[in-house]
């Protein structure tokens, strides 16, 4: 084993002699270079996570900033409000909305009023877009100088809608604190401040979104199964 091992070594040691100048010359320009890329990366990692600290410590300024030092600032070009529609898209569905809301107030006259009926009808046919129509609304009184006035109308209704969907909710599980004429109170505040928000609106485009809502009424009036105006099914499949 020993004569074997020592053959061994003279055999690596002769081999390692025969290995060209050249070769080893080679393999020391790839170590160095593998040694400046890594040096170099480690550099550019540093230098990407100071970047990154910097952007970060930049907008965080910005944030911190009042409301009114921002306006005009570096983020209005990127945050643009949707357009809205025309005024008079969104006038008929509010003043509809209202009506209905009205109806829901005379069926808490019944004997046994089916409060979770009131419930839905607080969420479909035109009073199921009430939050957009009445925001879009109060844009455009905002737009036009109304300065918030028109916004406070806004969280009024809603406000005194969803308290009075929570007396419905309470009544229709014969909550004695839910009453009648607690109901009938949400009702005239959310009527009351509708009227208020659509003063806003130009006298022209509220009568002829008042004429628009009145052709919409007078054709659910209709018997079933009468055509209706292809106008008047364009309107209805709108609202």
């Amino acid at each position: 084993m020993a004569i074997l091992n020592t053959n061994a070594d003279v055999s690596m040691g002769r081999l390692s002699s025969l290995i060209s100048p050249a070769i080893l010359t080679l393999n020391q320009r790839k170590r160095h270079t593998l040694e400046v890329g890594c040096a170099l990366f480690m550099q550019e990692s540093r230098q990407s996570r100071r970047g990154l600290v910097s952007a970060a410590l930049a907008l965080l300024n910005c944030l911190s900033l009042p409301k009114d030092a921002m306006g005009g600032g570096i983020f209005d070009k990127y945050l643009k409000r949707k357009k809205l529609d025309p005024l008079e898209s969104y006038v008929p569905a509010v003043i509809l909305t209202e009506l209905q809301i009205k109806d829901l107030g005379k069926s808490l006259d019944f004997d046994q009023p089916r409060f979770d009926d009131c419930r839905i009808l607080l969420r479909s046919g035109p009073a199921a877009s009430l939050r957009i129509n009445i925001r879009a609304v109060a844009q455009y009184a905002t737009d036009d100088g109304d300065n918030k006035s028109a916004f406070d109308n806004v969280d009024e209704c809603l406000r005194a809608l969803e308290e009075l969907d929570s007396l419905l909710l309470h009544a229709s599980r014969n909550d004695p604190g839910a009453s009648i004429q607690s109901m009938k109170g949400k009702i005239d505040t959310a009527v009351d401040a509708l009227d208020s928000l659509l003063k806003t609106v130009p006298s022209d485009v509220l009568e002829k979104g008042k004429a628009i809502a009145d052709a919409y009424r007078d054709s659910e009036d209709d018997a079933a199964g009468e055509a209706l105006d292809p106008e008047l099914k364009q309107l209805e499949s709108i609202l």
